[in-house]
């Protein structure tokens, strides 16, 4: 363990195991954060990112710093976020300043200049994230807002959004999800439980398409219990 403490050198193979140790203290440490951190870098997630990034580097690339210190640190500070991400759960105020509200940008097809300079966007910019909604008109829209995460929302006018199924009284099937039961001939077992099926029922459905399961290249199942397949050479599928 002496790659762990401070060394006045430190062979090839103490560097690789600093990494080792660090990478994985690091997968460890995100797990605590959770998604939220890594979907969406908030006000919050920003400063801890910039810290932590500061934190484990130095070790990495100074032999004359300890891993322990770093890691003791990066705790404190995972504990201070998890905490304070608990607390704006609670507290208004606290949520209030880590989360603020959106700032609307656009109301009614109206541009909110002064919101613009409370967001510090330009109208240049507006307009190109507009453009990613496919939004040629801003009379079109709606209501358009500037999330905490640094995203527009864009909701357009009545007139000017689609169609939907529902508006013409067109009766529709149930939604589906299709999700890869079987990959390169391997069987996502934790799937085939959730569906209250076994090994037998699959290979019932295997059979008249493939001798053995391991020649699947995928097979994909919905919430109706139809299975499809997919070739590798057409990614055409046989049901």
């Amino acid at each position: 363990m002496d790659f762990f403490e401070s060394q006045e050198t430190l062979t090839s193979v103490e560097w690789i195991l600093r990494g080792i140790v660090s990478f994985v203290f690091l997968l460890l440490v995100t797990k605590v954060m959770g998604q939220r951190s890594i979907s969406q870098l908030r006000f919050l997630d920003f400063i801890i990112a910039l810290i932590l990034g500061n934190i484990i580097a130095h070790p990495l690339s100074d032999e004359e710093l300890g891993l322990e210190g770093s890691m003791i640190t990066t705790i404190v500070i995972i504990v201070l976020y998890v905490a304070a991400t608990w607390l704006s759960l609670k507290w208004p105020l606290i949520k209030r300043y880590l989360d603020p509200p959106p700032i609307t940008l656009v109301k009614n097809g109206l541009i909110q200049f002064h919101n613009l300079s409370k967001a510090r966007i330009s109208v240049d910019y507006l307009f190109s994230e507009l453009r990613k909604e496919k939004v040629e008109d801003i009379q079109k829209v709606s209501l358009a807002l500037w999330e905490p995460g640094g995203t527009i929302s864009v909701f357009m006018d009545t007139p000017y959004q689609p169609v939907t199924p529902a508006d013409m009284n067109i009766v529709t099937q149930p939604f589906t999800i299709s999700r890869p039961i079987i990959v390169d001939g391997k069987i996502d077992m934790l799937l085939l439980q959730e569906i209250g099926k076994d090994l037998d029922w699959l290979k019932l459905k295997v059979t008249p398409v493939h001798k053995n399961i391991q020649d699947v290249a995928l097979a994909t199942i919905n919430d109706n219990e139809d299975v499809r397949f997919y070739s590798n050479q057409d990614s055409q599928y046989t049901q």
